[in-house]
């Protein structure tokens, strides 16, 4: 699983000109699922995301965790994270889970988040959306599973 994860200040999903979620002071995360993601996976990720120091404390020092500060999470779903660009000038998906494979990982991840008490909000899968958001900082972590 990658992930995308920026601190923002807020962050909305539009889709087919109606705002679907809304979010204030906390994180915005893109999520790309690959074919060989697990459950184990899942699990790695919503720890990393839950303990994730990237919030300010009183000593402006990046010390803080969501947790922490009581922020929200607006969740994205975005297949193109798992591009291959290695060859060419068109990307390529392949590596990227199947719909029904990844709907059900990224369902797992938000509930998991959800069981953590912090608020959370999503996209809508599969559709085209627009996200705005006000990123704080900035602030952008990438995180991704082969790498742990």
């Amino acid at each position: 699983m990658k992930a995308v994860i920026q601190r923002v200040s807020s962050a909305s999903v539009t889709v087919a000109d109606k705002k679907i979620s809304e979010i204030g002071f906390g994180l915005l995360i893109l999520m790309g699922i690959t074919q060989e993601d697990e459950e184990r996976d899942v699990d790695y990720l919503v720890k990393k995301t839950a303990g994730l120091r990237i919030f300010k404390d009183k000593g402006q020092k990046m010390n803080l965790s969501i947790q922490d500060v009581g922020g929200e999470i607006l969740v994205v779903s975005q297949f193109t994270l798992c591009a291959d660009t290695r060859k060419g000038r068109r990307p390529t998906f392949v590596s990227a889970a199947e719909p029904i494979m990844a709907e059900k990982m990224y369902d797992q991840y938000c509930q998991k988040i959800q069981l953590l008490n912090i608020p959370i909000s999503k996209g809508q899968f599969g559709a085209s959306m627009d996200v705005g958001l006000i990123n704080d900082g900035p602030v952008t972590i990438i995180l991704d599973t082969r790498e742990n």
